[in-house]
C-alpha cells in the first residue's frame, strides 16, 4: 500500500513569523508553488496560500494572513487517508508532520501523479463539474481575479466570442502576473477637542498623516494574454489515469470536457479526479 511518504515532497520551502507577505509571495512566484508552510521556533504554526494573499491585498503580515493550526497528515498514512482529508476539508495541499516537526508537503498534484502512473480506466464522467464559471478571453485580469474569488475557483476555462474553449487560466498564472503597488495615502486629523455632530462653525487646526500602503495588483490586460492555450480537451468516456496523465503533461489543475460537437460540457478538476481512489 502506497504511503504519504512515498509521494510527498521532502524538500519543503517555508517562511517564518514574524515575516512579511512579500517574502511569501516571492517564494511562490520563484518556485511556482501555491502555498508555503509557516514555521515558528521550528514548529508548524500555519500555512499561507496565494488565495490568502489575493483575498487580503492590503495586509502585509504573514501572521495575519496565514491559516492557523492547519490540517496535516502523518508520513505513515496511506494515500487513501490523505484523499479523505483533502476532500473533507476542501483543501489542495497540506503539511506532513511527525512529532510536531515539518517533514514534507503533499498536494492534490502528488495524488494525481500517482493516479497517472496507475492503470485506472474508470471513465471521468462521474467526476465532471457541469456548473462552471467560464470567462471571456477579453476580460481584464483584475475582473478575472474578482470573478474567480467570488466563485472560489482555482482555475477557469476561457471562451471566445464564438463560445469555443480557447484556454485555461489558473490562480498560479494570476499570481505570476501580479505585482505589488506601493502608494501613499493621506488622512486629515482634526485637532479640535469639542467636535461633535452639532458643530458647524468651529474653525480648527488640522494635520495630515501620510502613510504607505502596499497592495497586490493585477495589470489591466486581457486574460488571453496569460491564459494557457496548449492543452487537450477530454470526453466523458476518457479514463481516469489518462486524464491524470494529461493534467501532469500540461501541468494544470483542470481540463475542459467537450461534447462531440466541440462545445463545453463541463470541467474535470483534479480535486474531483482523486475521488477515483475511494
Amino acid at each position: 500500500m502506497t504511503k504519504v511518504e512515498d509521494i510527498m515532497s521532502k524538500d519543503v520551502v517555508f517562511v517564518e513569523v514574524p515575516g512579511s507577505r512579500d517574502k511569501a509571495l516571492k517564494i511562490m512566484q520563484e518556485k511556482g508553488i501555491t502555498s508555503v508552510p509557516v514555521i515558528k521556533n521550528g514548529n508548524l504554526v500555519g500555512i499561507i496560500t496565494r488565495g490568502d494573499i489575493f483575498r487580503n491585498p492590503e495586509e502585509d503580515q504573514i501572521a495575519l494572513l496565514m491559516t492557523r493550526q492547519p490540517v496535516f497528515v502523518s508520513p505513515d498514512a496511506i494515500i487513501d487517508d490523505a484523499v479523505h482529508v483533502f476532500i473533507e476539508n476542501n483543501i489542495r495541499r497540506m503539511p506532513v508532520v511527525e512529532d510536531s516537526h515539518l517533514v514534507g508537503f503533499i498536494t492534490v498534484t502528488d495524488i494525481v501523479r500517482a493516479i497517472a502512473e496507475a492503470d485506472i480506466g474508470t471513465p471521468v464522467d462521474g467526476f465532471i463539474t457541469r456548473e462552471i464559471v467560464a470567462i471571456w478571453d477579453m476580460t481584464p485580469l483584475n475582473v478575472v481575479g474578482e470573478i474567480m474569488r467570488l466563485a472560489n475557483a482555482d482555475a477557469s476555462p476561457i471562451i471566445d466570442s464564438m463560445n469555443r474553449v480557447v484556454g485555461i487560466v489558473t490562480e498560479s498564472a494570476l499570481l505570476k502576473a501580479s505585482k505589488i503597488e506601493d502608494t501613499i495615502e493621506k488622512a486629515d486629523l482634526s485637532s479640535g477637542s469639542d467636535e461633535d455632530a452639532w458643530t458647524w462653525e468651529a474653525v480648527r487646526d488640522t494635520m495630515s498623516l501620510y502613510y504607505g500602503v502596499s497592495r497586490v495588483e493585477l495589470p489591466d490586460i486581457p486574460v488571453k494574454d496569460i491564459m494557457m492555450a496548449d492543452y487537450e480537451s477530454l470526453y466523458h468516456k476518457t479514463g481516469a489515469s489518462e486524464c491524470a496523465r494529461q493534467m501532469r503533461r500540461f501541468d494544470v489543475e483542470l481540463l475542459p470536457v467537450i461534447t462531440v460537437d466541440q462545445k463545453l460540457e463541463g470541467i474535470i478538476k483534479d480535486t474531483d479526479l482523486i475521488k477515483v481512489l475511494l
